[in-house]
Formats: C-alpha cells, sequence, structure tokens
C-alpha cells in the first residue's frame, strides 16, 4: 500500500460533553402488518451501481428500513414525566418508549441495557415529531440502529454520530432494561468566547440556537448538516465562515476547508475547471452545482480580508482562473451565461425551477464573483466583463416593477419570462450589485414592506405573482439586503418571525421554512454573526488593519451587550437608551482606531488598556 500523508489540521479537539433526555414522553405498543402503499426506499437502496456506491439491496443479509416499516404503533399513551437515568425503562415486547432530549442533540447515542433473554432492540430517532411519530426515514436516511442482544449487560454506544431530539427504544422479541441513555455529543470545542445578550428573549433564544447550530456543524470542516450527509459544501461554508469569525475569532476552519480545494491536482469525474460542490467527496455521477463554484470565489475573497493569507491566495489563483476559463463557452453575446450544465441551484423554492436558459440570478453572482476575483488577482479584464453582466441584467431582467429571474430561447431570440418572479431573485439583485435602494426606490420599498417572512405564499395579496423565498439562501440574501441599507431594525423585528419558531422548537436552525429537511443546518449559523453585526453594531472589524466600525443603537431594542472575539483578543460593546440618549461603553483595544456611525444624541465611554 503506498504511503499517504496525513495533514496536521491544528483544529481543537472536540466537546464530548454528555446530553441526558429531559423526559420519557411516551410509551406504547407495536403490531406487524405490511405497509399498505408499499415500501419506502430511497436511492441508497434502489440507486447502489458504478455511480451511486454502496451494497446492493440483493446482497443485504437484512435491511432494517424494511423491516421496521413492517411495525406500525397501536397504542400511544403520553407520560411526559422527567427522565431519571438511574432508573431502568423496562421495554416488554412489541412495546416502545420515546424519551425527550429537549433540543437537537448531535452525537454518539449511548445507553447500558440489560436483558433477560435474547432480545432484539431498535433505536430510532429523528429531530422532529411527524405527526407525533418518530419518522426514521424523513430526512431519506435510515435513522436506526438495530441490536440483536444477548442475556446480559450491554453499554452500547453508536458508531457514527447522529443528530436528534426525540429517541424511540423499540423491543421486538425479548425484554430489555434500558438506563444511562444520554448523548456523547460531538461539536465544535471552541464557540465559548465570545458573549450576546440583547434582553429580548426572542432573539438571545435564536443567537443561542445559531450557536448550537455552529457547533454541530464545524468540528473540524464546515459542514451542511450532523444527520444525513455531514459534508464540506460550499456556499454553505461562506456564512459559516463568517459565524467562525464571529464565535472563535479564527479563520482556521476556513483555511482548513479552502485547503482541501487546494490540494487536489483535479477532481476526478467533473468537467475541466469546475470545483466540487462538496469536498472532500467523491463524484462519480459528475454532478455539480456552478452557482457553488462562484460562492467559491466570494468565499475566497473575504477569506483574504479577514485573514491576509497571501499564501493560499497564491496557491488557489489556478483554480480561480480554471473555474473562470469553465464559464467562457457559455456566455452569449450579451456576455450572460447561458444553458449552463449541472445542477443550477438559486433557492430551495420555485426559484428553483426557474433557471433555463438564462439564469438572472445566477448571472448577477457571476458578475459578483467575477469582481472578487478581479480584485483579488488585479484582473481589469474580469472587473470589466463584471460591470458588462450587471449592466445586461439590468436591461433584460428588470419588467418595470421586479427583476424576472430567468429568460428563454427561441427562434426569435430571448423571451423574458416576466410571469416568472421570484423573491429570492430580487435579493440577489440588492447582494450582488445590480440595484441599489436609491437606484430602484419602489422595487426596494416593495422589498421591505410587502416581502419577507411575515408575507409567506403567492396568493397573500402582499406581494401577488411573486413566489416566497426559503431559507437556503434567499431568506439569508434578505438579510444582507436589509444590513447593507442599513436597516437592523426591520432585521430585529423580522428574526423572531424567521427563525423564533426553529429556536423554540429544536433549538437549532433549520434547512427550509418547515421541518421537512435537516433540522440543523450549518448555514444557518450565519444569524449569529447577523446579530453582532446588526444588533450589537459591531458593523465591520479589519483584524488586519485594526479597525472597527461602530453602529450600535439603531433599532428597536433599549439595550445590547456582547464581546466580540478578534484572535487572542476580546472587543466589548455595550449600549442602552435612557432618557432619549444613547449610552456607549466600549472596551477595545487601544491600538484600534474606532468610529462611530450613529443618528441622534450619545455618550460614549471607551475603557483604556493599559498597553
Amino acid at each position: 500500500m503506498p504511503a499517504r500523508l496525513a495533514l496536521p489540521r491544528g483544529v481543537p479537539l472536540p466537546a464530548l460533553s454528555t446530553l441526558r433526555p429531559l423526559c420519557v414522553s411516551e410509551s406504547g405498543a407495536v403490531a406487524h402488518r405490511l405497509p399498505p402503499d408499499g415500501y419506502r426506499k430511497d436511492r441508497s437502496l434502489t440507486g447502489v451501481g458504478p455511480l451511486f456506491l454502496g451494497y446492493p439491496e440483493a446482497e443485504l443479509e437484512t435491511i432494517p428500513s424494511l423491516l421496521l416499516q413492517e411495525i406500525v404503533t397501536t397504542e400511544r399513551h403520553a407520560c411526559d414525566r422527567p427522565y431519571t437515568p438511574d432508573a431502568p425503562l423496562k421495554v416488554e415486547a412489541r412495546s416502545y418508549r420515546i424519551v425527550d432530549f429537549g433540543r437537537v442533540a448531535a452525537g454518539f447515542i449511548r445507553a447500558e441495557v440489560v436483558c433477560a433473554e435474547p432480545a432484539r432492540l431498535y433505536l430510532l430517532f429523528d429531530e422532529v415529531l411527524s405527526g407525533g411519530e418518530v419518522d426514521f426515514l424523513r430526512l431519506d436516511a435510515v435513522n436506526a440502529v438495530a441490536y440483536e442482544l444477548g442475556p446480559g449487560v450491554h453499554r452500547l454506544e453508536t458508531m457514527e454520530p447522529y443528530s436528534l431530539r426525540y429517541l424511540k427504544l423499540l423491543v421486538w422479541e425479548g425484554t430489555a432494561d434500558v438506563r444511562g441513555i444520554s448523548v456523547r455529543e460531538y461539536a465544535c470545542g471552541d464557540t465559548v468566547r465570545g458573549s450576546f445578550a440583547s434582553g429580548d428573549p426572542a432573539l438571545d433564544a435564536i443567537v443561542a440556537a445559531g450557536i448550537e447550530t455552529y457547533r454541530q456543524n464545524a468540528v473540524d470542516i464546515f459542514m451542511d448538516c450532523p444527520s444525513r450527509e455531514r459534508a464540506g459544501w460550499l456556499c454553505d461554508s461562506f456564512f459559516m465562515a463568517r459565524t467562525a469569525a464571529a464565535l472563535g475569532g479564527t479563520t482556521l476552519y476556513e483555511r482548513l476547508f479552502l485547503e482541501n480545494y487546494a490540494l487536489p491536482e483535479r477532481f476526478a469525474h467533473l468537467p475541466e475547471g469546475m470545483v466540487p460542490m462538496c469536498y472532500p467527496a467523491d463524484h462519480f455521477d459528475g454532478n455539480f452545482i456552478p452557482n457553488w463554484g462562484l460562492w467559491f470565489v466570494l468565499q475566497l475573497g473575504e477569506y483574504a480580508a479577514r485573514s491576509g493569507d497571501a499564501d493560499m491566495l497564491a496557491r488557489l489563483r489556478p483554480r480561480v482562473e480554471s473555474l473562470m476559463r469553465y464559464f467562457e463557452p457559455f456566455r452569449n453575446g450579451d456576455g450572460l451565461l447561458e444553458r449552463l450544465d449541472g445542477w443550477i441551484f438559486v433557492d430551495w423554492s420555485p426559484a428553483r425551477e426557474w433557471v433555463q436558459d438564462v439564469s438572472y440570478p445566477t448571472n448577477m453572482l457571476y458578475a459578483a464573483a467575477l469582481e472578487a476575483a478581479g480584485r483579488l488577482y488585479g484582473s481589469g479584464d474580469w472587473l470589466r466583463q463584471a460591470e458588462a453582466v450587471r449592466n445586461a441584467v439590468r436591461s433584460q431582467s428588470y419588467t418595470g416593477e421586479y427583476f424576472a429571474d430567468h429568460a428563454v430561447r427561441t427562434a426569435e431570440g430571448l423571451r423574458i419570462e416576466t410571469g416568472h418572479v421570484s423573491e429570492a431573485c430580487q435579493y440577489y439583485a440588492f447582494c450582488f450589485g445590480i440595484a441599489e435602494p436609491d437606484t430602484y426606490p419602489e422595487l426596494w420599498r416593495t422589498l421591505v414592506e410587502r416581502l419577507g417572512p411575515r408575507r409567506r405564499g403567492i396568493k397573500s395579496g402582499r406581494a401577488p405573482g411573486v413566489a416566497p423565498t426559503n431559507q437556503l439562501i434567499g431568506n439569508m440574501l434578505r438579510l444582507e439586503a436589509l444590513s447593507a441599507a442599513g436597516r437592523a431594525d426591520v432585521i430585529a423585528a423580522e428574526l423572531p418571525d424567521l427563525l423564533g419558531e426553529m429556536a423554540s422548537a429544536t433549538g437549532t436552525l433549520w434547512e427550509q421554512d418547515e421541518p421537512i429537511a435537516s433540522c440543523s443546518h450549518g448555514f444557518v449559523s450565519h444569524v449569529v454573526h447577523v446579530a453582532y453585526r446588526d444588533l450589537l453594531g459591531f458593523r465591520h472589524v479589519d483584524p488586519l488593519r485594526r479597525t472597527v466600525v461602530l453602529r450600535p443603537g439603531q433599532l428597536g431594542l433599549l439595550s445590547c451587550a456582547g464581546a466580540l472575539p478578534v484572535g487572542d483578543e476580546l472587543l466589548a460593546l455595550s449600549w442602552s437608551y435612557a432618557d432619549g440618549k444613547l449610552y456607549i461603553e466600549t472596551d477595545i483595544p487601544d491600538d484600534y482606531e474606532v468610529a462611530l456611525e450613529i443618528e441622534g444624541p450619545y455618550t460614549w465611554q471607551r475603557k483604556e488598556r493599559p498597553r
């Protein structure tokens, strides 16, 4: 076997704290019954082959996901009693118990099981209840672990980390006394240096949920979720990198993430120049998201500003140049990308269907990536192309009321699909240099007053004909557009509608607006960065130039306080209103140049630090 080079990562050891259930929420009985509508099977069972590796169904000796679909609940009894770790839960044959951890936890499931006779025990789990049940197939994954146990004492711990709030202990044969149920958490060990307190319970709960979501998705790489995939996805990483800087004051995790893209000579199975949508990973089917390659360039630009890492910029320059060359053949006569290959992803909303032949949100993102690459590597050509793309998008996509999502190539030329308008597309326009509040004032007024989390559904009446956005990534882009325009007041007012239910239900933040996918999704931890920037008021921190721009108190809160880690230092800010005046206190190293952006009377006290 050839020698393998192991790269030092240098990340802190993971947090391995123990989380126990809060209560036993339900007990019941089960019976055998064939599923009336057939078995639910996903691609991991039916799609195995040279493009999707695994074990074919015919080669499996047992298939728990099918066996468990033949077990149905016949009796349910709510109990909701506190869980006592030392008191055994007796689970008899064809019965179950459900324990509730109070929030989503990510880690290794543990228990001590005593069997007086041979027993078959199933651990079924999920992040939420679906119709009151633990649906172990909700995520298109098999959230189940099967044990065949002999008589005796068994100290169990799963070999892989999972994500769950509810754990269902189901005994099909024999009996089991189960005690010491817990999750050995597998989470980032470097998230406790900063602090944030707004005095608003809903906002503070959302920030806490954002921190917990980050912990679960940044053990040693930025991941999308701690459940089904545990994969290092681009785009998610753009938002998580900001959170990493806000919580740990470091770019270490981001450097490691980007280094993964610098190491290979090429990426197998992908077109020349394209980068994987997630990595490290194998892409035997050749699928990729061209948009994620553009987010890769945007993240690299922000990483450079955060870190000053000239070496990484140099190492990734060939990758960026190859990526830009990849897009060249897709540029049409107007300079816009047309008929891109791969999975063109704009948003988890109807916008995901409106992407051919010319996707205007994709071209808005393309312009931003061209500009970022041009500034990083001093390319005037890329900068000129960026402005040309923006001008073409403005002239074609804007209908006089909204930016349309796409155009279709016909024999007569491009036909702008003016009936296909998504909320997400409007946010792309304001985030990526196509539109500004003063250049499109009516659209901006509509965006602020009629779009957003308080308006859901095309037939809501507030913005008829505009397809509402979803969490990934339109909701985050709305926050960015509002922030750029200085509308922290709107952000503070909308966050409870946007994320409050999630924080309350699972203590984490979700991939989509509804609990139909991952309920702990790393990119949504970006709300922590938003809280520091827009609610607390650390508008901009430049650790390289040692400058800080503060914009405190420009929202409806009465007070806010927090500390932002930057490297080995902490930058502290607190503010409060009294008698119509803003009182500000800062504890920031003396060699930082601090600028204030404030409207109205204020008093500022800056604590002096000895040199």
